[in-house]
């Protein structure tokens, strides 16, 4: 599985492990994801999605996961999360 945060795109980046003697030896920085709920109040049912902690605050932030894709850029979206974001502006545009 890819760690890849599904709502903001970012991933893992690289950098040095840097010992008391100044040794540089590479590793990576792994993205905080987590796999969380979140519900859809315009879809009306739960959507399980691979988010990274700091995009979870956003969503909090922006009134739920509707609000914070309508303000998302497609680029940075998951193809997962780009179906959700059509569907919710379909039943939106709908209701």
């Amino acid at each position: 599985m890819s760690r890849v945060c599904e709502l903001t795109g970012k991933g893992p980046m690289s950098g040095n492990n840097v010992s008391h003697a100044n040794n540089k030896t590479r590793r990576r920085f792994l993205p905080n994801l987590n796999d969380v709920s979140l519900v859809s109040e315009t879809l009306g049912r739960v959507v399980k999605l691979k988010v990274s902690a700091a995009a979870l605050r956003s969503v909090d932030h922006r009134g739920g996961i509707d609000a914070f894709l309508a303000k998302a850029k497609d680029d940075e979206l998951s193809a997962r999360a780009l179906k959700l974001k059509k569907e919710i502006a379909k039943a939106g545009a709908a209701a």
